[in-house]
């Protein structure tokens, strides 16, 4: 059985995890659709060109929506970082949304229409808000959309807490929580290094936990204004999400997905395999991390009924 992968844009992001894809090889098959039908048609000879030097081949296709119908995973990378970038100052992925919006209803159908059974990862932003559109426009059972959510900032804290002690970030274990936005928080409570507590390691070398709280919720804007936009962490992100996914791996990840208790999708931890979101993780949260939670939550549900009413 070959495994499929669906890419819905060719922007920056959705360039990155192409590549990510071809390159790993943990495609049989690639699918890339975007409304810029030069750019993605060089793009896909771009990656054949490249194919005899790499170590896998991945057969491409491009802009054909009816090849997605025994796709296993479509990744949406849509997006509109000229508006991120029109308001760059303001820090606020919401800048994008109306035109996001309008787009993802578009593709929603196509998608539909192709008769996909799979699972949908989003990138696109506001990814809280945009992963419950696309639940909403497909009518797939909300399991099987998914957003990659705080996955990314969970990264980068890891990242930040790791250049603290000098060690390697996949020596770091805990969760980002909430959404993926300025109303994020990193969960300490769930933040381990090695076998101890990040508690005892911030007493005994005198970090400054809410410094790298700042660091992982601002690192994409950090990113951002220094070339523009922002692709590899989240293509990373993506790619290793539809990686557990082909390989029904059942991996316990931050994701955003959707929670009954907070009527909303946010990035809470949950068990990842075939059939997209297999199970929800239940976290015994202390009463402040409780609270950020639910502002975050209350703060996504303002944003969704938004474009909702």
């Amino acid at each position: 059985m070959t495994r499929k992968i669906g890419i819905i844009g060719d922007g920056n992001v959705g360039a990155a995890v192409a590549h990510h894809i071809v390159v790993s090889g943990i495609a049989d098959d690639l699918v890339m659709i975007d409304h810029n039908d030069a750019k993605v048609n060089s793009d896909a000879l771009d990656f054949r060109d490249a194919m005899s030097n790499l170590k896998f081949h991945t057969n491409i296709e491009v802009n054909n929506y009816d090849s997605l119908s025994d796709a296993d995973v479509i990744i949406s990378a849509v997006g509109h970082m000229e508006l991120i970038n029109a308001n760059k100052d303001k820090h606020d992925r919401f800048a994008e949304l109306t035109a996001n919006v309008e787009e993802v209803k578009d593709v929603a159908k196509h998608i539909k229409d192709s008769g996909f059974h799979g699972i949908v990862i989003v990138i696109t932003n506001p990814n809280d808000v945009i992963t419950s559109l696309y639940q909403r426009e497909t009518g797939f059972a909300k399991e099987r959309v998914i957003g990659t959510g705080t996955l990314l900032d969970s990264a980068r804290m890891k990242r930040a807490v790791a250049a603290k002690l000098n060690i390697d970030p996949r020596s770091v274990i805990g969760y980002n929580l909430g959404e993926h936005g300025n109303s994020q928080f990193t969960a300490w409570s769930t933040v381990q290094v090695f076998d101890k507590s990040i508690f005892e390691y911030a007493e005994k070398y005198n970090i400054d936990l809410d410094e790298i709280d700042n660091d992982a919720r601002m690192g994409g804007f950090t990113v951002h204004s220094g070339k523009g936009y922002t692709n590899f962490a989240i293509s990373a992100s993506a790619v290793k999400l539809a990686e557990i996914v082909l390989q029904d791996a059942k991996t316990e990840l931050a994701v955003s997905n959707y929670r009954e208790e907070y009527g909303t999708y946010l990035s809470y931890p949950a068990i990842v395999g075939r059939n997209g979101i297999e199970k929800q993780i239940d976290l015994d949260l202390p009463e402040k991390e409780q609270k950020q939670l639910q502002a975050s939550a209350d703060y996504i549900n303002q944003k969704t009924r938004e474009i909702t009413d």
